[in-house]
């Protein structure tokens, strides 16, 4: 819940620094109605970003990977018993 907050409070100040710009003129008209783009832009950028991040650091579990060949070879006997050809070894 702590995060949806969070993100519509970022959404609403975005917002409201959007508005500003529009009544105060300080950037032209042209430029102030694409900051709107730019930020989806800019929000698709980051996404991605954080996904490479994820990617680049993902975590290994060297117990999980143990854990996961002891049920492979589990898997195997259960099938070899019941008369499955499960390949060579």
């Amino acid at each position: 819940m702590k995060h949806i907050v969070k993100i519509t409070a970022i959404i609403v100040a975005i917002t409201a620094l959007w508005i500003g710009l529009l009544q105060t003129s300080v950037i032209p008209p042209t430029h102030t109605w694409l900051l709107p783009i730019y930020f989806v832009i800019s929000l698709g950028c980051y996404g991605l970003m954080m996904v490479g991040i994820g990617l680049m650091q993902f975590p290994t579990c060297p117990q999980e990977a143990i854990l996961l060949q002891q049920d492979i070879i589990e898997a195997k006997g259960f099938l070899k018993q019941n008369g499955v050809d499960v390949g060579s070894d």
